[in-house]
């Protein structure tokens, strides 16, 4: 009978009433408006995907097979899975705008086990997010500096598994060190900044869209795919990472001034507005330079040195990083806020939901930026992004499992928004979210089944006597 108790308790699951309640006294400043809230996931969407994985998937690595022009069909597979996700999270944010995303979805329709699983899973996708996006902009530091012939060492610009003689990514590092720093000064400051910064990131973007146009040549699309579907389809899934910013966006629904209102427009708005972007910039990249000369790392930047414009290339080296810099903001911005969520539901210690005057979780905020330098000082960018792809794909799995539940068990639930032809649409996320992980290599696999049991170890270690819905937990100062 206690075995049975025992399981149960960890299927409890959190009210939508209670959520509101504890958000309206979090702490959080409410300041982020419609068109805030868009440009955080806009910044979260687009980025690296645009400026590093484009690239990097389009050429090849020494493990997968570039897969050229088709680099296209890999960004539209991976946003035609990632729209049902976004239509489930729309109609999740429109009813509980609480920090949490993922996490707070799961544990209200599935229960505390999956919603801790899940939000243990975000914490290490976001910290590597972050980790992918610097390691990125490092390589466009780089090529910007070599325009004026300042050629960085490679002992501290790439990583030893690399294979370039590397030791060290420090101006990964030190990116990561500036934006904590900037996410620590407060979320309006970091609202207005995002604003301008995708403001500055579309403009570079049609810019390069509309320069690049007159320089294709269309001798670069034959072969459209020289490896075959088969790559395609692994691309989608390692492209999968730019295809998601909104879901870091959801995190921060505490601090939207109308989050029910608010949040399901923002989410729709950045996933169109992102894969319009990327549409025409991939077919620019691969029309101005043939697949084969492209630079993994700094894609544009090659591609116009490759026409004669080198100073258009360091135009975009400048730029690139500031554009590639709101990803990071949004996805450190997501993890502390998850981080301080779970905390303040007693899944982790409460010395972790501290804000400071301004409103800021200012202790996960360092943490979490600290293990981001971390990770993109040490590892290469495409086991950083695959290792993030898993993360989100499983979240996206149970997101979309978790609206299909609630909307038949709670049926007379607040909705702003529901989402179109359930359960197909949410449904179809379940499968194709699950098809992209079984695309991952089995290293990806590997690591994330350790950190999944490491979180399960953590869970009935501490986390399930010590959650807010036990009412036999230690009572500690602030319960």
């Amino acid at each position: 009978m206690a075995g049975d108790a025992s399981m149960r308790s960890v299927f409890r699951r959190k009210s939508i009433d209670d959520m509101e309640d504890e958000s309206r006294s979090s702490g959080l400043l409410k300041s982020l408006g419609l068109w805030q809230l868009t440009a955080i996931g806009v910044g979260g969407i687009v980025g690296v995907g645009i400026f590093s994985l484009a690239g990097l998937v389009a050429h090849g690595d020494p493990n997968n097979p570039g897969v050229g022009p088709a680099v296209l069909i890999s960004f539209l597979i991976a946003g035609l899975a990632s729209a049902a996700a976004a239509l489930s999270y729309a109609e999740f944010a429109g009813m509980i705008p609480r920090a949490g995303s993922a996490y707070t979805y799961g544990y209200v329709a599935l229960g505390e086990i999956t919603g801790w699983f899940i939000g243990w899973d975000l914490l290490l996708e976001y910290i590597a997010i972050v980790a992918v996006v610097a390691i990125g902009i490092s390589g466009y530091v780089d090529a910007f500096l070599s325009g004026f012939g300042v050629h960085l060492p490679a002992w501290m610009t790439s990583t030893a598994d690399e294979g370039t003689g590397g030791i060290v990514n420090l101006p990964a590092i030190l990116i990561c060190v500036l934006v904590t720093w900037l996410l620590s000064r407060g979320s309006q400051a970091f609202g207005r900044f995002e604003l301008v910064a995708v403001a500055i990131k579309i403009l570079l973007i049609l810019f390069i869209v509309g320069l690049g146009i007159f320089y294709i040549d269309t001798e670069n699309y034959n072969p459209f795919m020289p490896s075959g579907f088969g790559p395609v389809v692994t691309g989608a899934a390692t492209v999968f990472f730019a295809v998601f910013g909104y879901d870091a966006m959801s995190t921060a629904a505490e601090e939207a001034k109308d989050g029910k209102k608010h949040m399901p427009k923002a989410i729709i708005l950045s996933l169109i507005i992102a894969m319009l972007l990327y549409v025409a910039a991939t077919l620019v990249l691969t029309g101005m330079q043939n697949y084969t000369d492209i630079d993994p790392k700094a894609g544009f930047a090659s591609a116009f040195t490759g026409v004669g414009l080198p100073v258009v290339a360091t135009i975009i080296s400048v730029f690139a990083v500031l554009s590639i810099f709101t990803v990071m903001l949004t996805f450190l911005l997501g993890v502390t806020r998850v981080w301080f969520s779970m905390s303040r539901d007693g899944l982790l210690p409460k010395w972790f939901s501290r804000v400071d005057r301004r409103g800021v979780p200012q202790r996960v905020t360092w943490i979490a930026g600290t293990a981001s330098a971390v990770l993109a000082g040490v590892l290469p960018i495409r086991a950083v992004a695959d290792l993030t792809n898993i993360g989100i794909l499983a979240a996206f799995v149970v997101v979309c499992i978790s609206v299909i539940v609630f909307r038949y068990t709670k049926p007379s639930a607040e909705r702003s928004f529901r989402l179109p032809w359930m359960p197909v649409v949410p449904a179809f996320g379940v499968l194709a979210s699950l098809f992209l992980i079984t695309q991952l290599h089995w290293e990806t696999w590997l690591r994330f089944a350790v950190w999944l049991v490491v979180g399960l170890i953590i869970y009935f270690a501490y986390s399930r006597h010590h959650s807010l819905l036990n009412p036999d937990r230690p009572r500690t100062r602030g319960d």
